[in-house]
């Protein structure tokens, strides 16, 4: 079985640094994205994981979040510019093709650089996406967010200062989020005001037109990314395959059985060669 040791690197792209991390080695890459303002933490355990079976699993850091460069201007955070981060890790990576995943923000992502760079994207995980079902919510929880960061940026600077000076608790999910509501309020403004500007999701069509294994995967009682768009989902893709959480960020809280789930769909359509299987 592969190790999953860690190791962390960055790279360039258009002029900014893109911190990534990569558990375990080989030849069948997996690369998994996290979710609106949180970062590579979030993944960890499920990269940890992924690699003991023995496949390459790397983390990205999109701009803006962990521990990639943040720039505050709106027009950088795009979700077609955070594709094109995603394309240019591979390249960096020397990878060809990969599977792709990622959860919310990062699902997003994952569905639109499957539609835009189908050659590079060999199977989707996609963990609740954010699509038509969920913009009533999504609008309620994050424009008073943007609103509060751009409008009340100054007496937010010193709380959020505290914040990252805390100690972090060694749970990477929860120092995730730690990190999140520590990021500057001038980032945070910036991040949510540049992707309510581009396409957060491939069309209808685009979706349906999607030639690759698809897992989706969608959690009960959950407003922003309602199961229902999971669903959907599911059925515009030829093919896909959902699967049924039972809370938000369940995978990470009771991982056993839908990590299994993903275990064995990525066993299904990108087997581990043996290459990359050997100790």
């Amino acid at each position: 079985m592969t190790s999953s040791t860690s190791t962390s690197d960055l790279f360039e792209w258009g002029g900014r640094c893109l911190h990534y991390e990569t558990f375990g080695t080989g030849d069948d890459v997996v690369v998994l994205l996290h979710g609106l303002l949180l970062n590579t933490k979030l993944n960890r355990g499920f990269a940890r994981r992924l690699a003991g079976g023995g496949r390459r699993v790397v983390l990205l850091d999109l701009l803006g979040h962990g521990q990639s460069d943040k720039p505050v201007h709106a027009a950088e955070y795009r979700f077609d510019t955070y594709v094109e981060q995603v394309v240019a890790l591979l390249d960096h990576l020397e990878v060809p093709q990969a599977v792709l995943g990622g959860v919310s923000l990062g699902a997003n992502v994952s569905l639109l650089a499957a539609t835009t760079h189908p050659e590079r994207v060999r199977a989707l995980v996609v963990e609740m996406p954010v699509l038509e079902w969920a913009v009533p919510a999504a609008a309620l929880t994050f424009v008073p967010v943007l609103l509060t960061t751009h409008y009340a940026r100054r007496p937010l600077i010193p709380v959020t200062d505290l914040l990252r000076r805390l100690p972090r608790t060694g749970i990477d999910e929860l120092d995730s989020a730690l990190d999140a509501i520590s990021l500057p309020p001038d980032v945070v403004s910036a991040i949510l005001h540049g992707i309510l500007v581009g396409p957060i999701a491939p069309t209808y069509d685009r979706r349906a037109e999607l030639d690759l294994p698809v897992l989706v995967i969608g959690h009960q009682a959950d407003l922003i990314h309602p199961f229902s768009d999971a669903e959907n989902l599911s059925e515009q893709i030829p093919g896909a395959r959902l699967v049924r959480g039972l809370m938000p960020f369940g995978m990470r809280v009771f991982p056993k059985r839908m990590l299994g789930e993903v275990e064995a769909f990525l066993d299904e359509v990108a087997p581990v060669t043996r290459t990359a299987a050997a100790t």
